[in-house]
């Protein structure tokens, strides 16, 4: 195998297979990215054996063939080399890099020994808009939760009901919901729930004007943006039941800008804990909401935001950071705290035309 290409290029599509080298396999060809030459380009593919990433990118290849090169080295040899035209030459069991000045011989394993590209038969197929999809991903990503032990939470529900797609994710303390319509799919319905982490990574990647594809297959799901395909299992389980956490009113509402809001909590947080969270007193007659926090062994602090309240006066206290987290996903000036009372969830709602909701379970307070 012989090939030059260019090194930014070839740097980009390496930091997004990489994404798919294993760090803990016991065979070691896991740990390597598989390069294959053929025609007018090479497709670099990575796995470990969960999730599977395949990029095709542009190169004048000189002779075909295939090598395995160890993933995290070639990596960074790759982005350490000067601006420069990247040759790349392979034998059966070395991997030859020169760029300017510089040259390389690396280790290289049997191309025979990776596990081949899965192929997979869909049923199931949209395609949205990747700034679309990622502003979508990084709202419900932090709500994700990280504990292994109940794997589906680890997960984001994906569904696609009356042209509308939604992305949901709780961690059982708070739930994040977003909507976009989706007027021309062409899948009837579409449910899957897909690891969060999975879905953050595709999100991050660069952006482009080309759409995403999500196509499911029976226990996978099959992502494509522009040269570059995923394949990864879908979570198996049953997502909570999340629509009978949603109330269908509320007591009080008030109407408070975003950036005040998150200046207010931040202050307030500072002579705050988890064990002491912030308490937001939402008053109607004075149309102020008033924040406080305090530790017994440093002191206390108060807010007072002008809002428009309508409804009762109401009490209810939250987790500062998870108030933080749900504020940093709302891009509209201006956000509804919806409340019941203060033993029920309260609602952060995106004004219009923003669709998001995030719901964050309530402190006691004492």
């Amino acid at each position: 195998m012989k090939l030059s290409i260019n090194r930014t290029e070839l740097a980009n599509a390496l930091s997004i297979v990489l994404k798919g080298v294993s760090t803990r396999s016991t065979l070691p060809v896991l740990s390597g990215i598989l390069i294959e030459a053929t025609g007018d380009k090479i497709v670099l593919q990575a796995t470990d054996l969960e999730l599977s990433i395949q990029y095709s990118v542009a190169a004048l290849v000189e002779e075909e063939g295939r090598t395995v090169v160890p993933g995290k080295l070639f990596s960074e040899i790759v982005k350490n080399l000067p601006d420069a035209a990247v040759h790349v030459e392979a034998t059966e069991d070395q991997a030859f890099i020169t760029c300017d000045t510089s040259s390389f011989s690396i280790r290289a394993l049997n191309a025979e020994d990776f596990p081949g590209f899965p192929r997979v038969e869909t049923h199931q197929r949209i395609e949205i808009p990747f700034q679309q999809f990622s502003l979508m991903v990084k709202r419900v990503s932090r709500v994700v939760s990280k504990d292994e032990s109940r794997a589906i939470l680890t997960g984001v529900l994906i569904t696609l009901e009356g042209g509308v797609l939604r992305m949901v994710a709780t961690d059982s303390y708070r739930l994040a919901i977003t909507d976009a319509a989706l007027p021309d799919a062409t899948a009837d319905e579409f449910q899957a729930v897909i690891s969060g982490s999975f879905l953050s990574e595709i999100a991050s990647l660069p952006k482009t004007e080309s759409p995403v594809s999500l196509a499911l297959a029976d226990n996978q799901i099959v992502v494509t943006c522009e040269d570059t395909v995923f394949i990864n299992r879908r979570i198996e389980g049953n997502f909570p039941n999340y629509k009978q956490l949603l109330p269908d009113s509320y007591t009080t509402r008030a109407t408070i800008e975003v950036d005040k809001l998150v200046a207010s909590v931040r202050r307030a947080s500072l002579l705050g804990s988890n064990a002491s969270p912030v308490r937001f007193d939402l008053n109607a007659a004075s149309q102020t909401t008033q924040l406080t926090a305090a530790s017994q062994d440093v002191g206390s602090a108060q807010e007072i935001l002008a809002c428009t309240v309508e409804g009762e006066d109401v009490e209810i206290a939250f987790n500062y950071a998870y108030v933080l987290d749900g504020l940093g996903s709302i891009a509209t000036d201006e956000v509804y705290l919806e409340v019941q009372s203060s033993l029920k969830p309260g609602i952060f709602r995106a004004l219009a035309p923003e669709n998001f909701l995030y719901l964050v379970m309530p402190v006691r307070i004492s």
